[in-house]
């Protein structure tokens, strides 16, 4: 691809206490801007530890991290006023209602005042949320509940979006919603990375994919090319069952 990576990762490696072999072995990857790049893989494969190392939440144990020009070692504050995380858990007080959160939230990114009212009140607008902006989050339906926590990672406008499982265990309806507006913050700029274990959602909205087993990256590219590379299978989770098995992963 052209231009410069807005990330770039060099021999990124990550043991963990008492464990023999390292949860990621030796990575090197550039991920550039404006992709929807999808990070695959079985559970334990090593991409939530990728994802939280980039993320800032955990240190490699060897190897470089550069984001957006800045290392992750020594410019971590600056990283993370760039970047929007969105976990797979729910990251929201459930007794608290969405206003609280996002206010809470917003806060946090330093915003203030009337900026920070008028974004979570457009943000709410777009999601649907307007009118239940004062009741509980456990009051809230799984898709909504998705909704604001994505909404929490979107607030300060982030130049780089992490999603860990984003439409997991939620309605069609909300995870079509959740997609599409993906696609349309991408196309004003932002680039988002984005684990899921569903390949067809995958195989549609990502730009490139990494697949990960074991610690290392089996492959990467395009999914369409990844797909017409290999003739004898038909889509992407084809493909990922080929490289990563049918064994049961816990």
């Amino acid at each position: 691809m052209s231009g410069n990576p807005i990330i770039e990762i060099r021999e990124l490696t990550k043991f963990y206490r008492r464990n023999d072999e390292p949860a990621i072995k030796s990575v090197s990857l550039d991920i550039f801007p404006s992709e929807i790049f999808g990070l695959l893989g079985p559970n334990g494969a090593g991409k939530t530890t990728t994802i939280s190392i980039l993320c800032g939440l955990f240190a490699p144990t060897r190897g470089t991290v550069t984001i957006d020009g800045l290392d992750i070692r020594h410019n971590l504050d600056e990283i993370k006023s760039i970047i929007g995380v969105v976990p797979q858990d729910l990251a929201l007080y459930p007794t608290l209602t969405a206003l609280e959160n996002l206010t809470f939230f917003g806060n946090m990114y330093g915003m203030r005042g009337s900026e920070l009212k008028d974004r979570i009140h457009k943000c709410l607008e777009e999601f649907g949320l307007e009118k239940v902006a004062r009741k509980q989050i456990n009051s809230y339906s799984g898709g909504m509940k998705r909704r604001v926590n994505l909404i929490a990672g979107l607030l300060h406008k982030p130049k780089i979006l992490f999603l860990d499982e984003p439409t997991v265990g939620i309605d069609v309806q909300s995870r079509i919603f959740i997609l599409d507006y993906l696609n349309a913050i991408n196309e004003t700029g932002t680039t988002i990375i984005y684990t899921s274990h569903y390949m067809e959602e995958a195989e549609n909205l990502c730009t490139r994919v990494a697949i990960m087993d074991r610690g290392n990256i089996i492959a990467l590219g395009k999914p369409k090319e990844l797909v017409k590379e290999r003739s004898e299978f038909t889509n992407l989770e084809n493909i990922f069952l080929h490289l990563t098995g049918k064994s049961l992963r816990d």
